[in-house]
């Protein structure tokens, strides 16, 4: 287990100490998507949700959760974030809306939890505001797409 920085030799779950890390500047991006029915990406797009303007609510909730990542993820360091942008980006031709989220900082431990939770959250905000007319949306492909800084360097997904 000595690979898993989140368990001690002796198997129990800790939280990464980074106080000897070097600070740089992090950046992460996620995606992931929401499908539904062709009436319901209408519904949305139009902006004849009942709830309101899902895409600008959905962005906003995507937003607040990577702030709130440490909150929700047990493990995560709560970190200053200098950036926390989310795209909502309706498909027509597949009945989907893509979500992309960008997270940037400088610090010692980087923020693909606050990305990933971001896209997550974002979905799941989606879903909440129109289930009333759809319940078989289906969130999925949620990814780290890129990561960059800190010891490791960059990581971009096929």
């Amino acid at each position: 287990m000595s690979d898993l920085t989140h368990f001690d030799d002796q198997g129990a779950a800790h939280m990464v100490d980074v106080s000897d890390k070097q600070i740089t500047s992090r950046v992460a991006v996620a995606k992931g998507q929401i499908t539904m029915e062709p009436s319901t990406l209408a519904l949305i797009t139009e902006g004849r949700a009942k709830k309101g303007d899902v895409l600008g609510v959905a962005r906003l909730a995507g937003i607040m959760a990577a702030k709130k990542t440490h909150d929700l993820i047990p493990l995560c360091h709560p970190l200053a974030l200098s950036k926390v942008s989310v795209e909502l980006t309706p498909d027509p031709a597949n009945n989907c809306v893509d979500i992309e989220a960008t997270v940037k900082t400088t610090g010692q431990t980087g923020v693909e939890m606050e990305a990933l939770t971001a896209v997550s959250i974002a979905g799941l905000t989606i879903y909440d505001m129109v289930k009333a007319v759809d319940k078989a949306m289906v969130i999925s492909d949620v990814r780290l797409i890129l990561k960059d800084g800190g010891k490791s360097g960059l990581f971009e997904a096929e």
